[in-house]
């Protein structure tokens, strides 16, 4: 079981090739980051993966079925999309109902509902905001309620666009602990991000894209201790990687590595 994308190549209508040839395996548990500047094809490679771009060329396989075959809503299922803006999802009036709406939209009884949005809410940190208008809620807290109306549909494998955009420290520990236990549950974590210092911290597997292809696909001290995967997906390193590679130290990630290799 895993997603599967097999010479996947997207053009939008009016000819404009937005993927070229993807081939990426996700399995069930991992935790893969995507990264590379804008423009680069990140967001048409996710949306490929959870229906909501059909390759028109290749295939895109989720646990063996292919996307062409099913509708998004059927994929949707198994693949959750959290979009980079909450606004673009979010069209109910409280944060419950928001939450709620997917699992009473798969007619699941009242306690497999209930079950279900209690463990989005304690995992997205919701507990204070239940009664709210999400639009009344600051922008970070909002872009929890649509993790959490994601996480309720209980989906395989969760793709989060720019998760950490906009959030304090809070909001970054709040999307760790949380990556971890979706991780111990063996829910696949897919991130489309520019936030390096989080890649750093979070995610073993990287995936640097660039000019509509996938550039490298490695460990987080692979991609980011190549000078040429660096330079041509225009990605940042971090700041430790990068003053470890000042003292000539290669795949140092995190201070305790820095300090271990010093020693």
């Amino acid at each position: 079981m895993s997603i599967e994308l097999i010479n996947a190549s997207f053009s939008y209508p009016g000819g404009f090739l937005a993927n070229e040839n993807l081939n990426l395996v996700i399995e069930p548990g991992e935790r893969v980051a995507i990264v590379g500047q804008n423009g680069a094809g990140k967001t048409t490679a996710v949306k490929m993966m959870n229906g909501l771009h059909k390759p028109t060329a290749g295939d895109v396989l989720v646990d063996g079925k292919n996307t062409k075959e099913h509708t998004t809503a059927q994929i949707a299922r198994t693949v959750g999309y959290v979009f980079q803006n909450p606004d673009d999802q979010i069209f109910n009036q409280s944060v419950r109902a928001e939450i709620e709406y997917m699992p009473r939209y798969f007619k699941l009884s009242a306690a497999e509902t209930r079950r279900r949005v209690e463990r989005a809410v304690t995992l997205a940190g919701l507990e204070d905001y239940m009664g709210k208008n999400p639009f009344d809620i600051p922008y970070p807290i909002r872009k929890f309620v649509t993790i959490a109306a994601v996480l309720a549909t209980e989906p395989k494998y969760v793709i989060f666009d720019e998760p950490t955009a906009g959030q304090d420290r809070r909001g970054t520990q709040i999307l760790e602990t949380m990556m971890d236990e979706l991780q111990k549950e063996g829910i696949a974590v897919v991130t489309i991000t520019h936030d390096m210092e989080f890649v750093a911290r979070n995610f073993d597997r990287v995936v640097a894209m660039a000019h509509r292809n996938i550039l490298a696909d490695g460990t987080a001290a692979e991609i980011f201790g190549n000078d040429q995967v660096v330079n041509e997906a225009r990605i940042r390193r971090p700041q430790l990687a990068q003053l470890a590679l000042d003292l000539g130290l290669q795949g140092i990630l995190n201070g305790d590595e820095l300090v271990n290799a010093l020693d």
